[in-house]
C-alpha cells in the first residue's frame, strides 16, 4: 500500500474522486463523502481499516475480496460506486447540512440518469441528511428514485462500531438477495 505524507493527504481534500458508475445497474453504492487516502488514490473505500470491500465479499456480491485499485471490476458484477458529497474530507463530520441536502439533489438526479435497480446509501445519518428522513433506518426505504429502489446500509468506516464486518455482512446480504429477486 502507498504511504502518504500528512501534507500529501492534505493536498488530496482538493481531488475529485470520479464515480464508478454504467446505466443500469444492480446495485449503485453511495459513500458519505471521499476520505482523504480515497481522494489520494483515487479509489473508494481506500482507507485501510474501512470494511466496505470485505463485507461486499463476505455478503456475496463479489466472488472475491477486491482491492479498493479495482474498483473497476464492479461494473463486470452489475455494481457501481458514487458519494453523496464529492468533496474529500479527513472525516464526514467537516460536512455542513447544506453539502447534504445539494448532495442528495444531485444524488437524486444521478439516478434517474443512471437507472440503478437499487441505490445503497452506506450510512444511515448521512441518508437521512441528504434526504431529510429523520427517520430512516437501515433496510429498504419507501422512497423510490425514479424506478429506483432504495436501501440503507451500515457505515462500513472503522469508526462504525456498532456494526461488525459479519452483522454488516448479514445486510448487504439482504441487499443482495432483494437485487438478485428484482
Amino acid at each position: 500500500m502507498t504511504r502518504f505524507t500528512p501534507a500529501e493527504l492534505e493536498a488530496a481534500r482538493d481531488r475529485l474522486v470520479p464515480d464508478v458508475v454504467a446505466d443500469g445497474l444492480s446495485v449503485l453504492f453511495c459513500g458519505i463523502n471521499p476520505g482523504l487516502m480515497t481522494a489520494a488514490t483515487g479509489h473508494h473505500f481506500a482507507r485501510p481499516g474501512n470494511r466496505f470491500w470485505p463485507v461486499l465479499h463476505l455478503s456475496g456480491f463479489t466472488p472475491r475480496l477486491l482491492k479498493p485499485s479495482e474498483q473497476g471490476e464492479l461494473l463486470s458484477y452489475g455494481l457501481g460506486i458514487t458519494n453523496v458529497v464529492a468533496r474529500a474530507t479527513a472525516r464526514a463530520e467537516e460536512l455542513t447540512a447544506q453539502e447534504y441536502r445539494e448532495g442528495g439533489r444531485l444524488l437524486g438526479a444521478k439516478v434517474e440518469r443512471l437507472r440503478p435497480r437499487w441505490l445503497a446509501v452506506v450510512g444511515v445519518t448521512a441518508y437521512r441528511a441528504a434526504f431529510d428522513d429523520r427517520k430512516a433506518q437501515v433496510g429498504p426505504q419507501g422512497r423510490t428514485i425514479g424506478a429506483s429502489r432504495v436501501w440503507v446500509l451500515p457505515n462500513p468506516s472503522g469508526l462504525n462500531a456498532h456494526w461488525t464486518a459479519a452483522t454488516m455482512a448479514e445486510e448487504f446480504g439482504r441487499l443482495r438477495e432483494a437485487a438478485r429477486d428484482a
